[in-house]
């Protein structure tokens, strides 16, 4: 079965023609690259006869093709069950099989192993997406069932197999359920055979995937397939703080990210000294408080004095402890912090221009500024009242001389600009025109 933009027709994924590998939807769903595709095997070599199949999220099972068909990444195929037949699609082919098998220590030559019957024909086809459209309303059906029967469990998918005969409930409890009586209801509810499986919370969230705290889709539904213990000091480790919202995924379970990023840290550990190792002075004893790993970085404080950190690093510590083992003390670790200089390198310039942030804000000087400082000095000089401004012939002793030129304070009428004849200083009007 192929995506929604991709359609079916035949048995074969159309649209994009990737045969169900266009990453969109969930064709590509825990998908294997098969960097062996292009290769031609030897002459005179069989292909291998084993293929794997993926059937609704994240279940895979290996079948062996007796019938020697032509099959590729993204076919629909019919394949052998206990009861019926069931529709998958197939996700690797050729001799990666065989390290897959080998892997997951699955034998060749075990009876147990089921066929492939044939290529999925469109009437396969429709049987099987009709099924699968009924599991929606089934589940919630059968939720609202186990709520009546006060069963404390959760039904958290349900598989329909590809003839429509069986259906798998998946269920996740924290106890041992009694669900003889859920069956029963189950059965005359749907009308087929049921199956119960129990599945813990890290397949249970793998089956209905979601988003991730980093904004990415699970990989437990993506690509991961096989779930490591995660414990606690993964996390003391790499310094993070044990906070368990911060630490647990959509399952309830510590995140399976914690152990990608475990060996590095291992490894950059190697060359430090313990961090419960103290450090004998004649000032006292210094513990540590943190470490950067990456950086080679430790804390130490004296006893006593928990507010004052000195920064010293992996060979200073390193030979603190060999004196301290000799029976030497040191005078203080605050000779070590001074010798370490941290010196900041700038790895980026301003090559836009070499203009700063503020170079379109209104610069000191400018237009605006000089006419604020016009009205305000306007403003100060400005005598009140209606006498006029009298000039003080002695300055004040202690006033600091004035050498700028001073203003005009010529007193102007209301209605007019020019100045009056009668104030000091003023010039006389012009009576030429009156004559």
């Amino acid at each position: 079965m192929s995506c929604n933009s991709c359609g079916t027709g035949g048995g074969t994924p159309g649209g994009c023609k990737n045969h169900g590998t266009c990453g969109t939807s969930g064709c590509n769903k825990l998908t294997v690259f098969d960097w062996l595709a292009n290769m031609e095997l030897p002459q005179g070599q069989e292909e291998f006869p084993y293929v794997e199949i993926r059937f609704k999220n994240s279940r895979k099972e290996f079948y062996h093709n007796t019938e020697k068909l032509q099959l590729k990444i993204g076919d629909v195929v019919a394949t052998e069950a206990e009861t019926g037949h069931d529709i998958g699609i197939i996700t690797l082919t050729g001799e990666l099989v065989r390290v897959q098998m080998k892997r997951k220590r699955v034998r060749q030559d075990d009876e147990a192993n089921l066929k492939v019957y044939r290529i999925a024909s469109q009437n396969d086809v429709d049987k099987w997406k009709e099924a699968r459209e009924q599991e929606d309303a089934m589940k919630i059906k059968a939720r609202e069932i186990a709520i009546r029967l006060k069963l404390k469990m959760k039904i958290s998918d349900i598989e329909f197999q590809g003839d429509g005969s069986k259906a798998t409930f998946y269920y996740t409890a924290e106890q041992r359920v009694d669900f003889r009586e859920l069956i029963r209801e189950y059965a005359a509810t749907f009308r087929t055979r049921i199956e119960m499986r129990q599945i813990g919370l890290r397949q249970e969230a793998a089956r209905l995937g979601g988003i991730g705290s980093c904004g990415r889709e699970l990989c437990c539904s993506t690509w991961l397939t096989d779930f490591r213990s995660v414990t606690t000091s993964a996390a003391r480790y790499q310094n993070l703080s044990l906070n368990p919202q911060k630490l647990a995924g959509q399952c309830g379970k510590l995140k399976c990210c914690l152990n990608y990023e475990l060996d590095s840290y291992m490894d950059a550990l190697n060359s430090f000294p313990k961090q419960n190792q103290k450090l004998y002075t004649d000032k006292g004893v210094a513990l540590c408080q943190k470490v950067d790993i990456f950086k080679g970085l430790m804390w130490y404080c004296y006893d006593g004095e928990w507010m004052n950190w000195h920064t010293l690093t992996t060979d200073q510590v390193h030979e603190i402890v060999a004196k301290n083992k000799a029976k030497e003390k040191v005078a203080g670790i605050e000779e070590y912090a001074r010798e370490l200089i941290i010196e900041e390198k700038v790895s980026f310039e301003n090559v836009v221009g070499q203009d700063s942030l503020t170079r379109f804000d209104n610069q000191p000087g400018g237009t605006k500024t000089k006419r604020k400082k016009r009205r305000n000095n306007r403003n100060k000089n400005k005598p009140t009242g209606n006498a006029p401004a009298a000039k003080s012939d002695n300055p004040k002793p202690n006033a600091p001389k004035n050498t700028s030129k001073p203003r005009n304070n010529k007193r102007r009428k209301p209605g007019g600009n020019k100045p009056s004849g009668d104030q000091p200083g003023g010039n006389k009007p012009n009576t030429d025109n009156k004559k």
